[in-house]
């Protein structure tokens, strides 16, 4: 979801990504990676696979999409940034962050933008917020589509981060941010949680994995 959530390019040195497998999910794996001030984690689908990762100054991002698909060419993609020191900012928060990228949404398709809050979310002990939004109609990319997404902000201890899992599909009036299926993803993504980081400690991370 480059072209609406992170529209910065984003050089830089890649961070370190560690894949655990999962044994009560065959088909997913555990994905643990550092970013910023502490361990992001969560479970990716395993039919996905990571095209592309970077860090410019205190913005992190990388993106999975479907194998065999690319950066610019995806139906769907799994999107993890990290925004360094936020929570220093006053008056931040995971849903006031939500607004800010699903403004970005809305910009691009002012006529067909929808949007579902979940709501506010424990993720361990770290603060969240869940939504749906999306565009029934953009014209990024080759062909004019919809682009919806589930969105989960997360307030880590200095930093912020977020977990988005983007579907483009025919364009239309309504994109469908009511479909059951993005709670199910949501369910497919857990558990989500944040580990300290912990000096000396390298992949694959035991302290993260043995906490849930």
């Amino acid at each position: 979801m480059r072209a609406l959530t992170m529209k910065a390019a984003v050089l830089g040195a890649a961070l370190a990504l560690t894949s655990i497998a999962q044994a009560q999910a065959p088909q997913s794996f555990r994905v643990i990676s550092p970013i910023f001030g502490q361990l992001v984690s969560f479970t990716m689908p395993s039919h996905f696979t990571a095209v592309f990762e970077n860090t410019k100054g205190g913005h992190y991002i990388r993106e999975a999409v479907l194998k065999g698909e690319t950066p610019e060419l995806w139906t769907q993609m799994i999107t993890v940034t990290g925004e360094k020191g936020m929570t220093l900012t006053p008056g931040s928060s995971p849903d006031k962050f939500a607004g800010s990228i699903a403004g970005g949404f809305r910009s691009s398709c002012p006529d067909s933008f929808a949007a579902k809050p979940f709501g506010e979310m424990n993720f361990g002990r770290h603060e969240g917020f869940v939504a749906v939004i999306g565009c029934g109609r953009i014209d990024s990319g080759p062909t004019r589509h919809s682009e919806t997404a589930l969105l989960i902000t997360l307030k880590g201890a200095t930093d912020y981060y977020t977990i988005q899992w983007a579907e483009r599909g025919d364009e239309s009036d309504e994109p469908p941010v009511n479909d059951e299926r993005w709670q199910a993803r949501l369910r497919d993504l857990s558990p989500i949680d944040l580990c300290p980081i912990i000096a000396g400690e390298a992949a694959p991370y035991p302290s993260c994995v043995n906490k849930s």
